[in-house]
């Protein structure tokens, strides 16, 4: 329990899998909500319990089919604040544990779906995964190489930031809305609508020049030199994002680069200059970048590994890599809480619930007694 979190004493209901909706769920759990996550133990065979966003939380198992389980969800909803569901549309209607279900029993519920491409239009009932809902929004067609097919991210931008971010921000909204009115709403999260909302740029790129940026070759991905990735000596990379004129005049002056100052948006000789800045940092390791550009104001950062950032001591400082508290030795690492309040911090305070860990605690709470969970058990109700 998070004595003094921004949402202590919000009860949230967790009925998504995979990565979308429990990583909302994280970061309110983070900030001191109550979440309840809750699968049907058919799922576990499938081994996509994905434990790192599960920390802060409890974890039960039921069987949303069967008339007890569904008993036991009502149990658990009518004095909870919040719902998030990741099924496909018109699932949650067939189990009948949808919105206008549970706002029935529960005025004051909110309650979030995520999606893939949302509750309505014509996509609304394709299956698909975060590349689809890059390709289809036009994000995925930015990324990579020009000239060669669009890289999938190592990340996974739709899951996170469109799926479980938007849906954090969502229920967040309506929460405060509810302030006001008195009353929950239903919220629907299409990851393809949010990844469709990270083009700003790109259309004010349009907008100003009259063309929209391709892959590998618009003003911030890899078509001048002041905005760029370097090899290293080393076979390590380098980023430089020296975009205001000045930035761009400080690292040309370290490099003894002069001459280029007035250049950094020349058209005749940018490739010229994309080259002269490759042979220049392949002449050095990165470490030894590391050191050289240590004190020049010019927007740097070396390209780290995820095993790198783990040890970085400015991660550790910033309290994104912290101890997860887990006796295993693989875990013990974990990322922190990014956003940083100062008077009502979030916090990793538990380990994940293994699968189902929670269950008999939650229903002993809701006033079934031993017996009866046996047989819950021994049914398949949980």
């Amino acid at each position: 329990m998070l004595a003094n979190g921004s949402l202590t004493g919000i009860k949230v209901i967790d009925l998504s899998r995979l990565l979308p909706g429990p990583y909302c769920t994280m970061i309110l759990a983070d900030h001191g909500a109550r979440v309840i996550a809750i699968e049907d133990r058919r799922f576990l065979a499938d081994g996509l319990f994905l434990n790192t966003v599960n920390r802060n939380k409890e974890h039960i198992t039921l069987n949303l089919k069967s008339e007890q389980g569904k008993k036991i969800f009502f149990d658990l909803v009518k004095d909870a604040d919040v719902v998030v569901e990741g099924f496909r549309p018109g699932v949650v209607e067939k189990l009948g544990v949808d919105y206008k279900t549970v706002a029935e029993k529960n005025p004051k519920i909110v309650y979030c779906s995520i999606s893939g491409y949302g509750q309505t239009g014509e996509y609304r009932d394709r299956s698909g995964h975060d590349v689809n809902y890059l390709a289809l929004c036009g994000v995925l067609d930015l990324i990579g190489d020009k000239d060669r097919p669009p890289a999938i991210p190592g990340v996974q931008f739709a899951d996170i930031a469109g799926g479980g971010m938007s849906a954090a921000i969502g229920i967040l909204l309506a929460l405060v809305a509810r302030q006001t009115t008195g009353k929950g709403q239903y919220i629907d999260i299409s990851m393809t609508d949010s990844m469709l909302a990270f083009l700003p740029t790109a259309l004010f790129m349009h907008h100003a020049i009259g063309v929209f940026p391709e892959r590998a070759n618009a003003l911030l991905s890899h078509r001048y030199a002041f905005y760029n990735t370097y090899e290293t000596k080393d076979g390590r990379h380098i980023s430089i994002g020296a975009l205001e004129h000045r930035f761009w005049k400080n690292l040309c002056a370290h490099l003894g680069l002069d001459a280029f100052i007035p250049l950094q948006y020349d058209e005749p000789r940018r490739q010229e200059i994309i080259d002269t800045l490759r042979d220049i940092f392949r002449a050095k390791t990165l470490d030894q970048w590391k050191t050289d550009l240590a004190g020049v104001d010019c927007c740097w950062a070396p390209v780290q590994s995820v095993a790198e950032v783990l040890d970085d001591p400015f991660f550790a400082h910033r309290e994104m890599v912290v101890d997860s508290g887990d006796p295993d030795a693989r875990k013990a690492k974990t990322i922190g809480v990014p956003v940083k309040l100062s008077d009502t911090p979030g916090s990793v305070r538990t380990v994940p619930d293994s699968f189902g860990q929670s269950t008999v605690a939650v229903l002993g709470e809701l006033g079934y007694t031993k017996e009866q969970i046996e047989t819950f058990f021994k049914d398949g109700v949980v």
